[in-house]
């Protein structure tokens, strides 16, 4: 890889090809930034899109070394890079951002919970557990989680019964991880406050916004959450910012919060890097996560985090059980039908369960743009490609 010309803006490195990384490379294009990725495979989503790509594998330090090579900043479309690794990156004198010590609180649940409790964040009760007698003894039921590598429901179980913890000891044994417990929270709404954060500490919150799981996975987001109370919007900002300080994140960190249905907001998840609950921003905002986070990462001034509408919602595309023909084929409908939808898809093969695009639409009445995003959103899956206009 060649360094950076005396002329030209720095690069920036991202790790990962997913559709995050993909959808970086608008704004990038925007701020003539140069994106330099490092791709899991030859075609994947984000290699589609920026030129500047290496296929490798993200666990090999060398091939780090390789893609970071000549980059002033390394960022990431995924939490899954070695600690080790970045701590080795940063003692070759690359930027790496987030930072390993930040990263970490994204990648294992449990150093999570405990740096959490060390500042005062409500959270589920919690503890990690090696038997199905220590599960008896946290309580039933409960939420198991492996502390590394789950995502998308995977890698979570709701456990009834002692007997139905061990498929989650035998997985976390199998990843050589642990195994954490938390209680099941009875809980009015999934919530998600994200902010922005530079390293000169500058930082920018985006409106609270609530999101609907389908099968682990995040179905539809709401921006700005209805109904929340003033003061509750508040707290869960400002809990965001506060742990993106004290954990010296830099980027976008998401916030994942239940809102218990006795009126309190506890933290379920962390994410350091652009997040599906903050896709509506791409349309429904002055500034996108995706731009952000760039500017963030490169420590330039942060963009506004306001809402250009009073209402966003965005819907994922999900492939659907019979998947055939090619996204494309949803354009012409679902364009003629809401001129003022935004489509973004992901040039990923369809599979079923997967993410493979999600649509905007935003506007002065919540439920006509909950009714055009979940129209469009299911015409792309398919459920409703026999129905008549």
């Amino acid at each position: 890889m060649s360094s950076t010309g005396s002329h030209r803006a720095p690069t920036l490195a991202v790790i990962g090809g997913g559709q995050l990384a993909r959808m970086m490379a608008q704004p990038a294009i925007a701020l003539g930034l140069p994106l330099r990725l490092l791709a899991e495979a030859e075609g994947v989503s984000a290699a589609q899109v920026i030129p500047d790509h290496l296929v490798g594998d993200y666990t090999d330090l060398p091939t780090l070394r390789k893609i970071t090579d000549g980059a002033a900043v390394v960022t990431f479309d995924h939490e899954h890079v070695p600690t080790a690794h970045l701590h080795a990156l940063a003692d070759d004198g690359v930027a790496v951002r987030p930072g390993p010590e930040a990263l970490v609180h994204a990648q294992d649940k449990a150093v999570m919970r405990r740096r959490l409790a060390e500042l005062d964040v409500p959270c589920p009760r919690n503890a990690v557990v090696t038997s199905t007698a220590d599960v008896e003894a946290f309580g039933l039921p409960c939420v198991l989680k492996t502390t590394r590598g789950g995502y998308d429901g995977k890698g979570v179980w709701v456990v009834r019964a002692p007997e139905e913890a061990q498929v989650a000891f035998d997985t976390a044994a199998a990843a050589g991880v642990q195994v954490l417990a938390e209680e099941l929270i009875d809980f009015r709404r999934e919530l998600s406050a994200l902010v922005a954060r530079a390293p000169s500490g500058q930082a920018a919150a985006y409106p609270v916004v609530t999101s609907t799981q389908l099968d682990g996975i995040c179905h539809e987001v709401i921006a700005p959450a209805p109904d929340l109370a003033p003061a509750l919007a508040g707290q869960a900002q400002e809990i965001a910012l506060r742990v993106a300080g004290a954990l010296d994140v830099t980027g976008i960190l998401a916030v994942e919060l239940f809102e218990t249905t006795d009126g309190r907001i506890l933290v379920n998840e962390l994410a350091m890097r652009p997040h599906n609950t903050g896709h509506w921003t791409q349309d429904g905002a002055v500034t996108s996560q995706f731009e952000n986070h760039l500017r963030a990462v490169m420590d330039l001034p942060l963009g506004s985090p306001a809402p250009r509408e009073r209402w966003t919602v965005m819907v994922n595309i999900l492939g659907g059980p019979t998947d055939s023909g090619h996204l494309y084929d949803g354009l012409p409908h679902a364009m003629a039908r809401d001129p003022h939808l935004r489509v973004h898809l992901y040039g990923k093969d369809l599979r079923p369960g997967r993410k493979v695009g999600h649509v905007n639409a935003y506007g002065d009445d919540l439920d006509d743009c909950l009714e055009r995003a979940r129209h469009a959103a299911a015409w792309f899956r398919g459920d409703l490609g026999n129905e008549s206009e």
